[in-house]
């Protein structure tokens, strides 16, 4: 392993910068962008167990520091992917983390089960997409319910589990204490907030509204994604993913600084598609220049 490589239990990577999900596809969809063997991971869209068409509406808005998406969890389902897009990934030989939706416990079960069979390494429970009528925000509201879920993936997958966690709650410390007393191996932080686009045109003395509701993400979530990532380290022992805003160095810095052992690159993708190839680079030259031995070396003077 490498001087930027991270060693969670159970699970490693060549270095922290990972893509996440929805933003980067199922396998080898930036290969014209960047060289996707060079960052730690991609997390790939969220699947479930059976295909689904998404939302009919508009899907993708921009906004002055982001952008709100309503897809819908648009996806082939499980059965596709292990048909078509695992082996793509293998040809490719692209480390991987599966995103998985569901509507019902009994769902995010199933899909697991498959991933056991599978042998995939390393799944991401998203229990926080606030773009459906049923099913993930439901879960990640709710200690409760939250615990229940993860206790009964848990049960019947051995590998990697990380819990995506919502910021759409009062305490998100409760959320990430019942992931990791239920089994989770690590929780990743933040997925959207809720969000509203209204753009007005003024048509005849008369207004035309587009409305868009759906994740807000994007640079303007900074802050709260940061606050989130600091608010867990303090009271789980479990590794935290942060996502949330990211663009540049510094920004990866801030989140190691709050407590992030890796960063996942999202909104950027769509606007700046070599980003997390850009900031393997940037980190690794950082740290040289620097003198700093490793990322963890690294890590602990940011939080000194």
């Amino acid at each position: 392993m490498g001087k930027l490589s991270v060693n969670f239990d159970g699970l490693e990577l060549k270095n922290p910068i990972m893509t996440a999900s929805g933003t980067y596809g199922y396998a080898n969809e930036f290969d014209e962008f960047i060289d996707v063997s060079k960052i730690g991971a991609i997390v790939t869209k969220a699947i479930s167990l059976y295909p689904r068409a998404g939302n009919k509406h508009i899907r993708i808005t921009e906004t002055e520091a982001g952008m709100i998406n309503s897809i819908g969890l648009e996806n082939v389902g499980i059965e596709k992917f292990i048909e078509v897009k695992i082996p793509e990934l293998k040809q490719n030989n692209i480390n991987y983390i599966m995103n998985v939706a569901g509507s019902t416990i009994d769902e995010y079960v199933q899909v697991a089960k498959k991933c056991e069979n599978e042998k995939i390494k390393a799944i991401e429970l998203n229990v926080s997409c606030p773009n459906v009528k049923s099913g993930c925000l439901e879960f990640g509201t709710d200690e409760n319910s939250l615990y229940e879920l993860v206790s009964a993936v848990r049960a019947v997958y051995s590998g990697f589990l990380i819990i995506k966690l919502t910021p759409n709650v009062t305490s998100i410390e409760k959320l990430g204490i019942a992931a990791e007393k239920a089994g989770a191996n690590a929780v990743s932080a933040i997925n959207t907030l809720k969000g509203t686009s209204i753009k007005l045109e003024l048509i005849n003395g008369k207004y035309k509204k587009t409305i868009v509701q759906g994740g807000y993400s994007g640079k303007g979530i900074k802050p709260v994604a940061i606050n989130a990532v600091s608010r867990l380290y303090k009271v789980i022992n479990i590794p935290i993913i942060g996502i949330g805003g990211i663009e540049t160095l510094d920004d990866v810095l801030e989140f190691f600084a709050a407590g992030a052992e890796a960063v996942q690159i999202g909104t950027s993708n769509f606007t700046h598609p070599d980003t997390a190839e850009r900031l393997v680079e940037e980190l690794d030259e950082y740290i040289n220049k620097s003198g700093f031995k490793s990322l963890d070396e690294l890590k602990k003077e940011l939080r000194a």
